[in-house]
């Protein structure tokens, strides 16, 4: 029998203990792979999420598509020649309803706690605009213009009132001795 010759040297080639190394690796390879599954879970639950919303979106927007088909029909029939009376009719008086839901005497007193005493109201006339927002259109008289500016900046400062703009001035006349000044306001009443 041949003898086999092993070379081991202890010296040259030192035991190296990788043992702690490779279970280490091991349990970090577990982690980042349950941290993976973690991740791909969290995918697929927020695509089934998304997929959700967009389903309900779609379901939304049909809705919407259905209601304006209607009210284009609703609308076409209105406007049929038969119908045009009733519709104008129908306007007018929601169109009276809404200024008569304008409030003459809160109208008065919020205008009382802004006006200077020696600013007089010659007329006002309130309006509704299409966004069911109120305006005034006024005029107001003084002996002098400094009164009217003070009433303007008090306008635009209050919390009831809003943009001013002067539309038209006048000077006095022998028949009449005031200032004339044409002003409309935004006023915040709600209808």
């Amino acid at each position: 029998m041949a003898h086999m010759n092993i070379p081991l040297n202890l010296a040259s080639e030192p035991f190296q203990r990788n043992r702690p190394i490779l279970v280490a690796s091991v349990a970090l390879a577990l982690l980042l792979l349950v941290t993976l599954g973690v991740q791909i879970n969290s995918i697929l639950s927020e695509r089934a999420a998304a997929r959700e919303s967009r389903e309900a979106l779609a379901q939304v927007e049909r809705q919407l598509a259905a209601l304006n088909r209607e009210e284009a029909g609703l609308q076409a029939r209105l406007r049929k020649p038969e119908n045009a009376a009733v519709f104008e009719r129908s306007q007018f008086i929601n169109l009276l309803l809404k200024r008569k839901g304008v409030s003459w005497t809160r109208m008065f007193d919020d205008l009382e706690k802004v006006m200077p005493h020696n600013v007089r109201l010659i007329a006002v006339r309130p309006a509704v605009t299409l966004d069911n927002l109120v305006q005034l259109d006024m005029v107001v008289g003084a002996q002098a213009p400094e009164p009217v500016i003070d009433l303007l900046k008090r306008l635009e400062s209050s919390e009831l009132f809003g943009a001013t703009a002067l539309l038209s001035s006048q000077p006095p006349t022998q028949q009449d001795p005031l200032y004339r000044y044409r002003v409309s306001v935004n006023y915040a009443q709600k209808l």
